[in-house]
């Protein structure tokens, strides 16, 4: 699942992954990145390429959502603020 939707609010990701499910749609709920939204702990992952109809489900039920983000995570040992990969070449 390289999609994923942020939130304003935690019972708007609860809400659209149980709208998502009854509609056949694979979803799960994560903790929501910092770096791409800061107002909601929680976020949905789902299949990007499945966006319209993802976009199009919750739409019909009223689910409101802050953002639609192509998000992969980074599997490196990168943490935000590290900088001990820097060196002075001076």
């Amino acid at each position: 699942m390289d999609g994923l939707i942020s939130f304003f609010a935690s019972h708007y990701a609860i809400r659209a992954e149980t709208v998502l499910k009854r509609n056949g749609l694979a979803s799960r709920l994560v903790p929501g990145p910092k770096d791409l939204s800061p107002n909601c702990g929680v976020a949905l992952r789902f299949e990007y390429a499945r966006r319209e109809n993802v976009l199009a489900a919750l739409a019909a039920k009223n689910v409101q959502i802050e953002g639609v983000h192509l998000y992969r995570p980074r599997t490196d040992d990168w943490r935000y603020g590290d900088n001990s990969f820097l060196t002075n070449n001076r």
